[in-house]
This record gives structure tokens, C-alpha cells and sequence, in this order.
């Protein structure tokens, strides 16, 4: 291979050729990919775990729950009675540990990797996330019982904030790598692969992480060997580390600065008020992450009124969503440089808009169904990869951190709140008027960019 091959040119003349193919022409990018797969992977596989670990030691078949965590769920007025949902009350402990970090300390995190090397803060977080699921073994030895659970499910929580924190440094590092590592003619195609393993990480590790668990922990059990489904977290976490480690990132030297944590802060809303690309940008990835979000709630109503999936069938629709997402991305990193970003946006959020109508029109029917979600995925696609290129090139270098630790934040808030709202929604006022609503707000949003002005 030619050294214009590997630097993704197109030879002699050193043109700089777009696609798939190019991206992952380039050494330090495909290290950074390989990266993101194993931690996006390793963040799926960790709730799985989780999951895995109450069901066996926490809510085993045919044992009754203690009397003390019994009488805190009905204090509460927490309605549990079969042992489905004392696993779910239990995992929720897990997933509000999980979201909190993300919550509330992006934007902070962010300031942290635009001051320190981003390289160091990827490969730091990953390493210790390593060592951190090392320990959670140690949660299933005895102890005291707080609530009516053993000290080790607490113990598993703190866990799972720790884990998160340290999440919150790696994503805003790695999402200001990308154009450090590909040319501007090339962060659609980055982007569009980036987010294209993103989904593909989510379905896959939600749906293979059981039986994987299931298929260590029994192989291992067979060679006498305990616990060999601890065993799959430090391997995606350490694999992560170890192919970030080895990327030569060069970044400018920075600054030493007079001011706080919270002055960097300041300066990222400031960088959203003098870029209005930017905050367009930002505003609608927001918007696409709230409407995604409310569609998971309302899969489920989808899904009920659909003879032959029912309500528990809610995942083929998400799955058919994904799908179409992750086609998106792939047609957007070979033919997107064809076309206006603004138009992109614009016509994803118009697309996103007539899939949710014709959704509420199509209840019923599970082909017309599926492929409305697909479609649906598709214009996601359309709309999420050009706002975050924009975001990528039209942010100055030095505060790339905390400007994607500010935009981590709303969008795991966007992710957030309509899990909650979405719900009640539904109930008092039904599916259709939801649907209706939603595509309203993603018209909205279309017509706000003004495409008739456009030439």
C-alpha cells in the first residue's frame, strides 16, 4: 500500500478522496473506531451484567423477597408482585446510577478534555473502567443488609455512577479526536460511521449480551473456573484502551488558563451564541434525541395494537428504527457530500415528521409499520450526521471538549424526559394525538430553517 493509500488519498496528485473506504484508510481514525466498538460494546454489556446479576443473586426463582425491601416498595406504592418486576424495580436503581453522570456532568467533563490530552483522557477512561468491573465480584461476598438488600447490589450502584463519571470524560474526548484524526472533507463519512456503529453497538450488545454472559459463565463453570462472566467487561474496556493507546494524535499546546472550571463552561455557551450554525445544530440534535426517545415509550403502545407482537414485540420496531439508521449513515458516508447540509437536515426532520402521521394512520399493520420506522430511522440519520459535522468543524479546536460535553448533557436530558412525559401522554390523552404532536414539532423545526429562501 502507498503511502497516499494509507493517508486516504487518491494518489499523485494527493487528492483527498471521501467514503468509507477512505476513513478507515487512515490508520489513527480505524485505532479510534476499533476503540469506540470495544467501549460502546463494554457500555451495553455492563447493563446486561447488571441485569444478569440480580436475576441470579438478588430475585432468584421461587425465593421471596426479604420483608424489609417488601415493605420499602410498598411505602413507596411500588405495585410488585411477580418476580419480573422486582427485577425491574432493581435495575432501575442501576439505570438512574447509570444517567445521572450523564445528566449532570458532561459539560464539566468536557472543560476537563479540552484541558488535558485527549489520547491520555480516552485511554485513562477506558483503563480504569477496566479495573473498576474488576471488582464487582467482590459485590456478591456477604455483608450487611441495607433496605432489605445486601451491601453488594449498593455497592453495585456506586459502581455503576463510578462507571458513568468516567464515561462522561471518554465520549466528549473521542467526539473532538474525529477532526483531529480526518480531514474536513472527510468528517461526513467519519461521522456517518461513527454513528452508524453507535446503533449497531446498542443492538447488538442488548441483544447478544445475555447469552453471552450465559455462554462464559456455563464454559467456564465446565473448566472450573467461577465466574467467567466478569470476564467480558475488562476485555472490551482493556481492548478500547489498548487501540486508543496506540493512535498518534498531535493536538496544539495548550494555553495555561487564569480562569475556573466554571468560566470554561461559560465560554462553551458563548461559542453556541456566536456561531448560530452551531446552535442550529446542536438545537435540532436535541430535538431528534427527544422525539427518538418518546418513540421507544410509544413503540410499545405501536407494538400492542399489532395482532401477532403485542406490546412485548415493542423491540422489532426499535430494531427496524436502528435498521434504517444505521442504512442512513452508510448512504451518507459515500453519497452525502453530494448535497447541502442544511437541506439534509431539513428534509430529515420533514421525513421524521411524515413517518409519525402516517404511523398513527398505519396502526395495525405490521409491514407498513415496520417500514415507516425504518424510513423513520433513515431520516434520523439524515437530520443527526450533518448537525454533528457542522458541530465538529465550526467549533474552534480548543473548545471542542466542552462545547460536546455541553451537547452530551441536553441530549442525554432530551433522552431523559420524554421516557417520563411520553408515558403519561399516552395515557390521558392517547396515541394518536401524541403522534400527531411530535410530527408537528419535527414540521416545525423543518420550516424553521426557512427552505424556500434556500437557492
Amino acid at each position: 500500500m502507498s503511502r497516499d493509500q494509507l493517508s486516504g488519498r487518491d494518489g499523485p496528485g494527493g487528492k483527498e478522496r471521501s467514503g468509507l473506504a477512505a476513513v478507515l484508510a487512515r490508520p489513527g481514525f480505524r485505532q479510534l473506531w476499533v476503540g469506540q466498538i470495544c467501549s460502546q460494546l463494554a457500555d451495553k454489556f455492563y447493563i446486561v451484567l447488571m441485569v444478569f446479576l440480580i436475576a441470579r443473586y438478588w430475585v432468584t426463582d421461587g425465593a421471596e423477597p426479604d420483608p424489609l425491601l417488601a415493605e420499602a416498595a410498598a411505602a413507596m406504592r411500588l405495585g410488585v408482585e411477580n418476580r419480573a418486576q422486582w427485577i425491574t424495580l432493581l435495575a432501575t436503581g442501576i439505570y438512574v446510577a447509570n444517567t445521572l453522570p450523564a445528566m449532570l456532568l458532561g459539560t464539566v467533563a468536557g472543560v476537563w478534555a479540552d484541558r488535558w490530552p485527549k489520547r491520555a483522557v480516552m485511554v485513562a477512561s477506558n483503563g480504569l473502567r477496566a479495573v473498576l468491573v474488576l471488582l464487582a465480584p467482590l459485590a456478591l461476598l456477604p455483608g450487611p443488609v441495607w433496605l432489605g438488600l445486601s451491601w453488594g447490589y449498593w455497592a453495585l450502584v456506586l459502581m455503576t455512577l463510578i462507571e458513568s463519571v468516567l464515561t462522561q470524560f471518554f465520549a466528549p474526548a473521542e467526539q473532538a479526536a474525529i477532526p483531529l484524526l480526518v480531514p474536513p472533507q472527510q468528517l461526513l463519512a467519519a461521522n456517518s460511521l461513527y454513528q452508524a456503529t453507535s446503533m449497531g453497538a446498542t443492538i447488538v450488545g442488548f441483544a447478544l449480551g445475555d447469552p453471552i454472559l450465559r455462554l462464559l459463565h456455563q464454559q467456564l463453570a465446565a473448566l472450573g473456573i467461577w465466574g467467567g462472566e466478569f470476564l467480558l467487561l475488562p476485555l472490551c474496556y482493556g481492548g478500547a484502551a489498548l487501540a486508543i493507546a496506540a493512535i498518534r494524535l498531535e493536538e496544539r499546546p495548550r494555553p495555561l488558563r487564569q480562569g475556573g472550571v466554571w468560566q470554561e463552561m461559560i465560554e462553551g455557551l458563548v461559542v453556541l451564541r456566536e456561531r448560530p450554525s452551531v446552535r442550529s445544530a446542536m438545537l435540532q440534535l436535541v430535538l431528534l434525541y427527544s422525539l427518538l426517545a418518546a418513540l421507544y415509550v410509544l413503540a410499545i403502545s405501536l407494538a400492542a395494537t399489532i395482532n401477532g407482537l403485542g406490546p412485548t414485540g415493542f423491540g422489532t420496531l426499535l430494531a427496524m428504527s436502528g435498521l434504517g439508521l444505521a442504512i442512513g449513515a452508510v448512504a451518507m458516508a459515500q453519497l452525502g457530500d453530494r448535497f447541502h447540509r442544511r437541506r439534509l437536515g431539513c428534509g430529515g426532520l420533514a421525513l421524521v415528521a411524515c413517518c409519525l402521521v402516517l404511523l398513527a394512520a398505519a396502526r395495525g399493520q405490521l409491514i407498513a409499520t415496520l417500514l415507516l420506522c425504518g424510513l423513520l430511522g433513515l431520516g434520523a440519520a439524515l437530520l443527526a450526521i450533518p448537525a454533528q459535522t457542522t458541530i465538529q468543524e465550526e467549533t474552534p479546536e480548543e473548545q471542542r471538549g466542552r462545547v460536546f460535553g455541553l451537547q452530551n448533557n441536553l441530549i442525554n436530558i432530551a433522552l431523559s424526559l420524554p421516557l417520563v412525559l411520553a408515558g403519561a401522554m399516552v395515557s390521558r390523552y392517547g396515541l394518536l394525538p401524541v403522534l400527531w404532536g411530535l410530527a408537528a414539532m419535527a414540521l416545525l423545526a423543518a420550516l424553521s430553517e426557512q427552505p424556500w429562501r434556500w437557492r
